[in-house]
């Protein structure tokens, strides 16, 4: 199984509904992300429900976002996300969901804070 850079995954149904009743939510044309912040927690979880295609189609959309996450999982505060996949997401160039996939990880502030390494003394 592939690493998702120290993130458990979301198993069970109950903790998928709490974070859509209690997290935070932003939209772009191809994904959707829900964010619950919590301190020493960091969870994620994807779904692409049937309006995207057969059990093919979501799960390449499903792949397509875990790849994404990987990439910026070292940058991102703790927390439990969640992300769906919408029907554009078939069509969708790599570039395109990338871009989307930034804009609303930034609309939800969940990247960590870069230090200045120059006001730390030793």
């Amino acid at each position: 199984m592939v690493s998702l850079g120290n993130f458990y995954t979301l198993k069970l149904h109950k903790e998928f509904q709490y974070v859509y009743r209690k997290g935070k939510d932003s939209h772009s044309s191809s994904v959707v992300l829900f964010f619950l912040p919590a301190n020493n927690v960091k969870k994620v979880g994807f779904t692409a429900t049937k309006k995207i295609g057969n059990a093919v189609k979501r799960n390449r959309a499903k792949r397509r976002l875990r790849a994404l996450f990987v990439t910026y999982s070292s940058l991102l505060k703790d927390g439990t996300y969640i992300f769906v996949a919408k029907q554009t997401i078939s069509e969708t160039s790599h570039q395109k969901l990338q871009n989307d996939f930034e804009k609303i990880l930034n609309r939800l502030d969940t990247f960590k804070k870069k230090t200045d390494d120059k006001n730390i003394t030793a």
